[in-house]
C-alpha cells in the first residue's frame, strides 16, 4: 500500500507528459495547416517537407499518449484504488 505522497510524483509526470503530447499535437496541425497553405500557395517542395515534418509530430504525439500515458494512468489508478483499500 502506498500513501499519496509516494504518488504524487508519479502523477505530476504523468500530467507533464500529457501536456507534452497535448503540445505536440497542437504543433503537428499547426504545421499541417502551414503545408497546405504552401500546396495552395503553389509552394509543392515546401508543403511537402512541412506535410512530411507534420506527420513525425503528430506520430510522436500519438506514440506518447500511448505508450507512456496511457500506460502510466492504468498504473496510477491502480495504486490510488490499492491505496483507499
Amino acid at each position: 500500500m502506498r500513501s499519496i505522497v509516494e504518488i504524487l510524483p508519479e502523477a505530476i509526470e504523468l500530467v507533464a507528459v500529457s501536456l507534452g503530447s497535448v503540445g505536440l499535437s497542437v504543433a503537428g496541425l499547426f504545421i499541417e495547416r502551414f503545408a497546405l497553405a504552401s500546396a495552395q500557395s503553389s509552394q509543392t517542395v515546401l508543403a511537402g517537407w512541412a506535410a512530411g515534418i507534420g506527420c513525425v509530430v503528430l506520430l510522436s504525439a500519438y506514440f506518447l499518449a500511448t505508450d507512456r500515458v496511457a500506460d502510466g494512468l492504468r498504473e496510477l489508478r491502480r495504486d490510488v484504488l490499492d491505496s483507499v483499500e
